[in-house]
């Protein structure tokens, strides 16, 4: 895929319009600050002094503008073994920061992105070329993260521990690699095998937020441990693993609860057990969304708050019905409807009418699945991409509402058919146009204005809104293993970028909020109440908690097996894998197989023409050092054997 095509769907899509990218840097600060606990805000510094971290993002910069001095293909940059970012470009990128402030230099090139990105946005004149150095700076991170063998030290200096640099001369507030390229998209680096391992470790809660400054992350003591009971703890639902997997469970829960309230109308408009359960748990959902913006103001709020706040909406005005009618009494006569049943079974309706959306929601909590990810993300674009068609649409609509509404008015010098061109117009847009009711309308104009209305929403808009689709959707599946990534890594980091000090998923937050934080955390010791939430989420979780600690001890075992075989936690062992495992493995060199392949290999490297010319380089050099030797040796014989030595070297060259 080309990716600099793909630039200006990013753009148009907002991905990277996100206010870090720009000149505001200190409000997207400011309000990320504020996606942290207070606790969090107080204490959180950066790993490296800022002014240092700020000089070698500039050497960096500097770097990369050198390499990339004035416009070129993105290919170039992108393809294996680039002749642009070459392996001494990669090792000078790595040594900015010195021995001391190595640990930076791969967050450096994240903000040197974010620059060049800005760059390219300010000055349109030089926009590919900026736009082509800021992807330079993904590739070198990428290569700097796959290059690095110490995991360890990777995923704990690298891309965990948190840096801020200087804007107006004053720090940003800290963050890490993981964060920063989730929230500059950077597919690159988010696709590479260092981020989603430790990615992979943060979504198994492997990698924990340290209790004493929960801005660092340390390794989970008991991973290894094969001790059933040590696993039993109510901390373990901060892994985001175990709060998707409770989220999913909760959405399945509340979808069944609407299926048996839709499917079992009481016509006396009592609530029974099923609908108190189901009105629970749309409050516990509403909270949550209501904290969400009460931490992070209403700058987070995106589509699916908007969506599930047309839900929760649609949901309370059945539930006011429903208590409207309560108030009224029933009817004596059974067949016929009094107020309680008609507002009885208006609530209902809107009951009946939010069907779609609950089934819709539980797509939210499935795009952890690479199916249902990869759909989200392109059902994302799509809706985007139809920003353009319905901007143009409004336009036209209201353009020839006017017209009608004019020729309406000239006819019968009253408004009298607003309601026939309203649904008429609607009916073109669905592709579905009358053309039989405007035939007497301001005849002849009227029906010449629907013919051309007709033509430009059918022929000209759809098209333009189908190109569009298919334009976002074959992006995005070019695409779609970066995009899954992103996707999920965005996710991961959903969990644990602002961490809760307890864990109580909707609807479990009604019971923080009522029967914990309200009658006991203003007044209680805070080693009390954290004894005391520990206790209740103890109790609330207990099935998840056991089944995890099932499935984590098992992990366990794994582990300490992989651990003797000298792999990784995470490593499994593959069919190809098994024989070296049980102690039979082969020798490739014993057997004379690794001499063989280093015979016939090809060389990747290099393009064949190079491989040529330096073959023939070399065998010139060869004849250049043969002829020196014949012409110093010829000065001390005769004419005869000089002539003789001459005439073989003319055969030698010939041949």
């Amino acid at each position: 895929m080309n990716r600099r095509s793909s630039g200006g769907w990013r753009r148009l899509l907002g991905w990277d319009r996100h206010p870090a990218h720009t000149h505001h840097d200190r409000w997207w600060e400011e309000t990320r600050r504020r996606l942290l606990p207070a606790y969090v805000e107080d204490t959180i510094e950066s790993a490296i002094p800022p002014e240092e971290v700020t000089k070698i993002a500039i050497r960096l910069r500097y770097l990369i503008e050198e390499c990339i001095p004035c416009e070129m293909e993105e290919e170039v940059i992108t393809c294996s073994h680039s002749k642009v970012i070459t392996r001494n470009v990669v090792q000078a990128a790595r040594e900015a920061g010195g021995e001391e402030y190595k640990d930076c230099v791969v967050y450096c090139l994240l903000i040197c992105k974010r620059w060049f990105w800005h760059q390219g946005q300010i000055e349109l004149w030089d926009a590919d070329m900026h736009n082509v150095r800021s992807t330079a700076c993904e590739v070198i991170a990428k290569l700097i993260i796959e290059s690095e063998e110490n995991t360890e030290y990777l995923m704990h200096a690298v891309l965990l521990k948190r840096y801020s640099i200087l804007v107006d001369n004053e720090p940003t507030l800290p963050s890490n690699v993981i964060e920063k390229a989730v929230d500059l998209h950077a597919l690159r680096v988010i696709g590479s095998s260092g981020y989603q391992k430790c990615i992979s470790y943060l979504w198994r809660g492997w990698l924990v937020q340290d209790e004493n400054d929960p801005a660092s992350f340390v390794d989970y003591k008991d991973r290894d441990n094969t001790s059933f009971f040590s696993h039993l703890d109510p901390d373990r639902m901060r892994a985001p693993m175990y709060q998707n997997a409770a989220q999913v469970l909760f959405s399945i829960l509340y979808l069944v609860l609407f299926t048996i309230a839709i499917n079992t109308i009481n016509r006396s408009g009592d609530l029974d057990g099923v609908e108190i359960v189901l009105y629970l748990f749309t409050f516990g959902f509403l909270f949550d969304e209501i904290a969400k913006v009460w931490k992070a103001g209403y700058y987070i709020l995106g589509f699916w708050d908007a969506f599930n706040s047309v839900l929760y909406s649609l949901l309370f005005v059945s539930l006011i019905m429903r208590f409207i009618a309560f108030s009224k009494e029933p009817s004596d006569d059974p067949n016929v409807k009094g107020p309680r049943e008609r507002f009885n079974e208006l609530s209902y309706n809107f009951l009946a009418v939010s069907a779609p959306m609950f089934w819709v929601r539980l797509l939210l909590y499935l795009d952890s699945f690479r199916f249902f990810g990869a759909m989200l993300v392109v059902l994302k674009v799509m809706m985007k991409e139809s920003v353009i068609f319905f901007a143009l649409l409004v336009v036209i609509l209201i353009g020839f509402l006017q017209a009608f509404i004019g020729l309406d008015i000239a006819e019968d010098l009253v408004l009298s058919d607003v309601t026939f061109i309203v649904q008429a117009m609607a009916n073109a847009v669905m592709q579905s146009p009358d053309f039989e009711g405007f035939e007497q309308f301001g005849h002849p104009f009227g029906i010449i204005l629907y013919y051309c209305f007709t033509f430009i929403v059918m022929v000209v808009l759809l098209n333009i809104l189908i190109a569009l689709y298919n334009s976002a959707y074959e992006d995005i599946y070019d695409n779609a293993d970066d995009e899954y990534l992103a996707l999920f890594a965005h996710k991961t980091m959903q969990f644990v970028r602002a961490p809760d000090e307890n864990v109580f998923i909707p609807p479990f937050n009604l019971i923080e909020i009522f029967c914990l934080a309200i009658p006991l955390e203003w007044w209680m010791s805070k080693r009390t109440y954290e004894r005391i939430n520990d206790i209740v989420m103890a109790i609330l979780y207990s099935p998840l908690l056991l089944i995890a600690a099932y499935f984590e001890t098992r992990t366990a075992y794994e582990i300490l097996g992989n651990r003797r075989r000298g792999d990784e936690d995470d490593d499994t062992v593959e069919e190809w894998e098994q024989l070296d495992v049980n102690g039979a493995g082969v020798d490739f060199e014993a057997d004379g197989w690794k001499k063989a392949v280093e015979k016939v290999k090809p060389n990747v490297e290099d393009e064949l023409a190079v491989v040529e010319v330096r073959q023939l380089r070399a065998e010139v050099t060869e004849l250049k050092q043969l002829l020196e030797t014949l012409l110093k040796n010829s000065s001390g014989k005769s004419a005869q054997e000089t002539t003789g030595e001459q005439s073989s070297v003319s055969d030698l060259i010939t041949t």
